[in-house]
């Protein structure tokens, strides 16, 4: 099943085409990867499969819904969150209860259940967090802040905060950024087996060695058009790819 389709997508910010025409698919239970040098438009393409800048033409398909002009937050509640570059924690809180402000969610119909359910609902935001922590092999430092943990570990408490909405897709932009080899090793093994939990990964990074080692279809773009589609052994013998990295041994030899 294609859980997310994306069809003939363009991104424009008055005059300048950021994403021109891209098509895209994300199988269920998939870890797919977006990649392309700085400026390729991978951060606009985000944000255009998830309403942040909405789309100036193409398709957003989400389970086989039309969402090309839904609202960032009604995508949200429909499974489909995402990430930042920049980890912005709530420094004062716990990194559990960093997670539960995101489990905790906004809307009508969860205000209704707090309202008249709110021992159910409360049990199934802690199901949530305690889900995230673990998927995120965060349990052990649920209880420090996140000033008291490492760099890397901050990162993952940013991929735990968006899986504590229970996402069906999670976009995740540069999550591997400012981690060393080990953390990087780390986080490619969570999200290797985020499939598993029943949550498809779209995955924007330049760390070559995460994408081609967890990815099973990867898109390449360059100054907005996708210029390669495939396997991890197809992307690294695209020439069009190694024209657009310049050559360089991080995609022939990642």
């Amino acid at each position: 099943m294609t859980l997310l389709q994306v069809r003939d997508l363009r991104v424009t910010y008055g005059g300048v085409v950021a994403v021109g025409g891209v098509d895209l698919d994300v199988p269920e239970a998939s870890v797919v990867g977006l990649i392309g040098p700085n400026g390729a438009g991978k951060t606009s393409m985000i944000d255009g499969l998830t309403g942040y800048h909405p789309p100036s033409g193409g398709t957003v398909t989400f389970e086989d819904a039309d969402i090309t002009r839904m609202r960032p937050h009604l995508r949200a509640r429909r499974g489909m969150v995402r990430t930042f570059q920049s980890v912005e924690l709530f420094d004062d809180l716990t990194v559990e209860e960093n997670l539960q402000v995101a489990a905790d969610g906004l809307g009508v119909a969860r205000a209704l259940r707090d309202v008249f359910l709110p021992a159910a609902r409360a049990r199934a935001r802690r199901d949530d967090v305690a889900w995230a922590l673990d998927v995120c092999g965060l349990a052990d430092v649920a209880d420090a802040r996140p000033t008291e943990i490492s760099h890397g570990r901050r990162k993952l408490v940013g991929v735990a905060r968006a899986l504590a909405r229970r996402p069906r897709l999670v976009l995740l932009d540069e999550p591997a950024a400012g981690l060393d080899t080990d953390e990087s090793l780390e986080l490619g093994r969570r999200l290797a087996a985020m499939p598993e939990q029943g949550v498809s990964v779209l995955l924007v990074d330049h760390d070559m060695g995460l994408v081609l080692g967890v990815c099973t279809d990867i898109y390449v773009l360059d100054f907005g058009r996708l210029i390669a589609h495939g396997t991890p052994a197809q992307i690294r013998e695209d020439p069009a790819v190694l024209g657009a990295y310049l050559g360089t041994e991080e995609i022939a030899h990642a």
